[in-house]
């Protein structure tokens, strides 16, 4: 292809329109995001390649990655950097494991097992929940699973009990064994449950979410895993209420029974805010199972509060997934949220989700999708609270700024949010939707569409009036770091900027806050102009940028 004067071409050659300052195309630059984003989906085959199946039958995790970056299966090697980012370290750390740095950490391991979608049969250390691993050396014999039309019944799950324990301060969930379990009195309060944990430590019940488990083991899994989160907190009686009310819920599950469910999704929402998405999810997830089973089965004013609580814990399961990254899982469950809403009749429950929509789309950065959600959940329709209502209008603002409205039509709208906020400070809603939302957050979205809207300088200025420490919780205080990070950035102050991100780096690692991560890659992506600043070397090691 020739070249003609004046015109940029992207390296697929398209030409690149005058406004486009990079050096690739949209289209380019999407698929470079979805690449660094996650791993791309390999077939079976990709496993049966000889220098994947030597390194997997050496257990050596730095040839496993090594070998999937330089499989002939991406037409061409992936960038170090990028598998670095997919594992959450550095391009300088990556290069050490796969020269021979051993991994010898069962939680890296896993980790590393779970960002490459390793089959659970090839991996030489057990994951959570899989099959035993055979000692067996994988060779062509053994590779069956990789695509021959051999068809195996897949080896029967390991069965455990998930029991939350207090340990130092910390709730943990333990897995034991049937052995365990049948030595000690938990055999008598227990009995079995079927549970797995997926390798980020998200626990499920073995058959899928939506599957086909019987009625008897589903019963026995949520008068396990749901009695065993409360028994702790519980006397004897209380707790034996509550596991009769799991397994038979026709007879024994009553409005009393919901209120102490719903006590305990309060609690799990506490939690999120101090330990972080990852360890929460767990509970949020069999709580729900607890809840939307016995629905099918109790008498109507049981059910609609049932249902009422499950739309709370799947909306709530929602903002988890999306703090964790997962925005697929995220969407899936803000759905069911929406239908479980329905069945009960709250209309406002449903407005709400569609206002959990708009900041999911924020994430990923759809203006159009943030406006359409935010004003159709501004609906009177749903009838929501009055500070439901403002953060709706904040964010209408925000997608405002980010299509380009002007300064003064951004600052109109934050005005009528600030006024709606007012009024339902002077009136409380006894509904609990949006309980959280005060003057303090609606500044640090407005600080948001400031920057949005050209003028991130203002956005600082509220960020050092308003963003204190003692306020949020250590991931909320993070993320809202990254923001400001972000704000400096665009207001040309790359030092500044970098030692914000860098500690809003520090406390999105203490909670595994994917969500905050993802911000201050925009801001290093931000800062490529300065990236050779010390300073601004130093954020990029801190996310995991080389």
């Amino acid at each position: 292809m020739g070249t003609e004067p004046g015109v940029r071409r992207c390296r697929c050659g398209t030409r690149l329109a005058r406004d486009n300052r990079g050096p690739l195309c949209h289209a380019c630059v999407q698929a470079a995001r979805d690449l660094h984003a996650r791993p791309p989906a390999v077939p079976a085959e990709f496993w049966r390649h000889p220098t994947m199946q030597a390194a997997l039958a050496a257990r050596d995790m730095g040839a496993v990655i090594l070998a999937f970056r330089k499989h002939p299966f991406h037409g061409r090697d992936i960038a170090q950097r990028v598998v670095a980012a997919w594992g959450g370290i550095t391009q300088t750390r990556l290069s050490h494991i796969e020269n021979g740095e051993e991994i010898d950490s069962l939680k890296k391991l896993m980790r590393w097992a779970h960002v490459l979608r390793i089959p659970h049969d090839l991996l030489w250390f057990r994951m959570p929940g899989a099959p035993e691993p055979s000692d067996a050396p994988r060779g062509p014999q053994h590779a069956d699973h990789l695509g021959s039309s051999v068809r195996h019944d897949p080896p029967s799950r390991p069965k455990t009990v998930v029991v939350p324990a207090l340990i130092n301060g910390r709730s943990v969930l333990l897995s034991l064994d049937p052995g365990t379990v049948s030595d000690s009195e938990l055999g008598t309060l227990l009995g079995e449950a079927e549970l797995v944990a997926d390798p980020r430590g998200v626990t499920g019940v073995t058959a899928d979410e939506r599957g086909d488990m019987s009625p008897l083991k589903r019963r026995t899994f949520l008068g396990n895993s749901v009695a065993a989160s409360v028994l702790p907190l519980l006397d004897a009686a209380t707790a034996e209420r509550i596991q009769a009310a799991l397994v038979d819920p026709r007879r024994y599950l009553d409005g009393s029974v919901v209120n102490l469910l719903a006590g305990r999704l309060a609690a799990f929402k506490e939690d999120d805010r101090w330990l972080g998405s990852l360890e929460t999810l767990p509970k949020v997830l069999a709580l729900i199972d607890a809840v939307k089973t016995p629905a099918r089965e109790v008498e109507r004013p049981v059910r609609l509060a049932l249902l009422r609580l499950g739309a709370d814990a799947a909306e709530f399961a929602g903002w988890l997934y999306r703090d964790l990254g997962d925005h697929a899982a995220a969407l899936y469950w803000h759905d069911r949220a929406v239908e479980w809403a329905q069945g009960a009749e709250d209309v406002s429950m449903q407005g709400y989700v569609l206002l959990r929509k708009a900041q999911l789309a924020y994430d990923q950065r759809d203006p159009v999708g943030m406006l359409t959600l935010s004003q159709a959940a501004q609906s009177a329709s749903f009838d929501l609270p009055k500070r439901v209502k403002a953060e709706a209008v904040q964010q209408e603002a925000r997608a405002d700024a980010m299509l380009g409205a002007s300064i003064d039509a951004v600052e109109r709208k934050l005005d009528l949010a600030r006024r709606m906020l007012d009024e339902a400070e002077a009136g409380p809603d006894d509904r609990g939707l949006g309980a959280h939302y005060g003057p303090t957050l609606l500044t640090m979205q407005a600080a948001v569409c400031k920057t949005e809207a050209g003028r991130p300088r203002h956005a600082v200025a509220l960020y050092e009036r308003t963003l204190n420490e003692k306020d949020f919780s250590p991931r909320d205080y993070g993320f809202f770091l990254s923001w400001k990070a972000a704000s400096l950035a665009f207001a040309g102050e790359p030092d500044e900027a970098a030692a914000v991100g860098i500690a809003s780096a520090k406390r999105a690692r203490d909670v595994e806050s994917q969500r905050t991560k993802r911000e201050l890659e925009r801001v290093v992506k931000t800062l490529e102009p300065w990236k050779n600043r010390p300073a601004v070397r130093q954020l990029r090691a801190a996310v995991g940028v080389e």
